[in-house]
């Protein structure tokens, strides 16, 4: 199927980034369009379902609110296990077809301190600069890139889970 333009749901750079990395190769002649658009969860989602909810909401917007064809979305949000609190995140990809694709994970234990800042209601983006006296490290390594020491990155993350979430678009006959 010829993609022309896909929307990305986000202006962050480093979801645009990944975005762009890992589809151009499956579609080389598409512009990529990103686009702020709502989640329509919390700033700060809580648990794999309303982050999950959260990517499907900005891929589907940004379809529509571009025209494009396909649509992604990623969202991180949070989640508390029976060892602290941990990221997640999720992409959902879509199409005018009626396609959705879906991966996540990219799980990392956050520090106590910083789940602190969150559980007191602050986004994990500025509990991480206040961790480390950066500034808006969620549009650069994130969480990930610090709590690794760089050995993975926030980008790195989000490009294995829009691999995932592209299944239903690479093998469409098992997904019928």
């Amino acid at each position: 199927m010829y993609i022309a333009r896909i929307a990305i749901g986000s202006t962050n750079p480093v979801k645009c980034n990944a975005s762009q990395r890992i589809l151009s190769a499956l579609y080389p002649q598409a512009e990529f369009i990103p686009i702020s658009v709502e989640s329509n969860v919390r700033v700060m989602p809580i648990g794999d379902e309303e982050t999950r909810r959260g990517a499907f909401n900005r891929a589907t917007a940004a379809m529509h609110a571009t025209q494009a064809e396909m649509g992604i979305g990623l969202e991180g949000g949070v989640q508390e296990t029976e060892f602290g609190m941990m990221t997640c995140a999720w992409c959902a990809i879509v199409d005018h077809q009626g396609r959705i694709g879906i991966g996540g994970s990219s799980c990392i234990r956050l520090p106590d301190s910083v789940a602190e800042l969150i559980r007191e209601g602050v986004e994990l983006g500025t509990a991480m600069d206040q961790l480390t006296g950066q500034n808006n490290t969620k549009q650069a390594e994130g969480a990930i890139g610090i709590l690794t020491n760089g050995l993975s990155s926030r980008q790195e993350a989000y490009e294995a889970l829009i691999r995932m979430a592209l299944a239903p678009f690479l093998q469409p006959a098992w997904y019928s």
